[in-house]
């Protein structure tokens, strides 16, 4: 979507476009509140000044969307499109990683009781291996800080990707 038809929409439409990013209801009022943004630059930082941070319920309604990595979700909707496209990295064909992935899934989710959320865009299957491998290691309060700023990540990229200039 281009921005000024981002800017013009109506404002159900607008947030329409945004909850695929992240469904964080705040963060898609107040964009969809603020336009119109004059330049796409304007936008994104909003978008960035409105996620940061996130609150400790914000972070677990949007990981209640987030597939496990290595899980490609089969739904037909905006965001399991972009999921989908953001895990293009994980081979499910490759058993040894596929593997180490669902291994490390569920240690990380016994651990923290949350799905791993890591940005899997331009990121490898072997380098998201060794992130979740890394992050075992940190402590709850820790862990929190980097699943808030991957979210951040993540919704960013996202809008990048569906409103353009």
């Amino acid at each position: 979507m281009q921005l000024a038809e981002f800017n013009k929409a109506h404002r159900a439409d607008a947030a329409a476009v945004l909850r695929p990013c992240i469904d964080i209801q705040r963060w898609v009022d107040q964009i969809a509140d603020s336009r119109p943004f004059s330049s796409r630059g304007e936008l994104l930082g909003l978008a960035r000044y409105a996620a940061a941070p996130f609150t400790a319920e914000e972070v677990r309604a949007a990981l209640a969307h987030h597939p496990r990595i290595g899980e490609r979700p089969s739904a037909s909707t905006a965001e399991a499109s972009m999921s989908r496209s953001e895990q293009a990295g994980v081979d499910p064909a490759d058993a040894a990683v596929a593997g180490a992935l669902a291994q490390g899934n569920r240690a990380y989710e016994d651990k923290f009781g949350r799905v791993f959320l890591i940005r899997a865009a331009g990121r490898t299957a072997p380098e998201i291996l060794a992130a979740l491998r890394e992050r075992l290691a940190s402590t709850p309060e820790q862990e929190d800080v980097i699943v808030a700023q991957q979210l951040r990540e993540i919704a960013l990229l996202r809008l990048e990707g569906v409103i353009s200039e």
